[in-house]
């Protein structure tokens, strides 16, 4: 089958589970009423009367309508709790790219020694297995006690999150070279430095840009979390303050933008990646 075809298949088949999900939401929530009693339990939580209702569970129309609406004026700032919606993403975003760069600083010249030399990957393990499996979030606590920042702590926790996957792929990648390879351009009295960046970094690109685009993924869905903890701005206080304002509709509307956004960070590594894969 031509990949043209497939392609035009495969959309059509996206756009019908769209609309059939689409349709299932909007009939699941036609019939419910515009205003729910409170728990009282729960309104006795978040400061409420048990009395105040709270707004039914939006349909996709609802969600459409408030999209438009953040579209119409996504930068306007009213207040240190009243921004639009593009002026949140690009405080998260602008963390995250910071946070990833430091990252790639660290890791590939990391990932590069340790690859090269099995003394410093036996002598590194033991840190980075111990390390590699903590929560990114467990450093937040830590980063906002020595740093007393909230957006520099922030920028710390995507920068240790991002940094694991990164690193791991470029030791694999470049320990991964071709041993033929690598004795040719010592053959050739090639040294070290121009070796790692003719002969090894082309040959183990693929598997590092692999680690960037893992990396990207969890650094996008870690901030979300990290500015829901320390507040102020960002995408992820932007959910957790219209959560607070019982405001459904902008919960859902936010994870939708999350998920573009994720969705195209991961497409520009994506097309890094193919960018830089070559046949054996």
């Amino acid at each position: 089958m031509p990949k043209s075809n497939l392609t035009a298949r495969a959309w059509i088949v996206s756009l019908g589970i769209l609309l059939t999900f689409g349709l299932a939401w909007h009939l699941a929530v036609s019939g419910t009423s515009q205003t729910q009693a409170m728990d009282p339990e729960y309104a006795k939580l978040m400061g409420l009367s048990a009395t105040q209702g709270k707004s039914a569970m939006p349909g996709p129309l609802d969600v459409i309508a408030k999209i438009w609406s953040h579209l119409k004026d996504p930068f306007y700032d009213k207040g240190p709790n009243d921004k639009g919606i593009g002026i949140q993403l690009a405080y998260s975003i602008g963390r995250v790219m910071l946070g990833y760069a430091l990252a790639i600083v660290v890791a590939l010249p990391l990932g590069f020694l340790i690859g090269m030399s099995p003394l410093m990957s036996k002598a590194l393990d033991p840190f980075i297995q111990v390390l590699k499996p903590v929560s990114p979030l467990a450093w937040m606590p830590l980063a906002l006690y020595t740093i007393k920042d909230s957006a520099i702590s922030s920028i710390f926790v995507i920068f240790i999150c991002s940094l694991w996957p990164m690193l791991i792929n470029t030791a694999f990648g470049v320990a991964s070279v071709r041993k033929e390879w690598v004795n040719v351009a010592r053959t050739l009295e090639v040294g070290t430095f121009r070796r790692a960046f003719t002969v090894i970094l082309p040959a183990a690109a693929p598997t590092i840009v692999t680690g960037m685009r893992i990396s990207i993924g969890i650094a996008w869905l870690v901030i979300v979390a990290a500015e829901m903890l320390v507040g102020g701005t960002g995408i992820g206080y932007f959910v957790w303050n219209e959560w607070n304002n019982l405001s459904i509709t902008n919960v859902i509307t936010s994870i939708l933008v999350i998920g573009l956004v994720g969705m195209l960070l991961d497409q520009a590594l994506a097309r890094v990646a193919r960018a830089v894969h070559f046949p054996e």
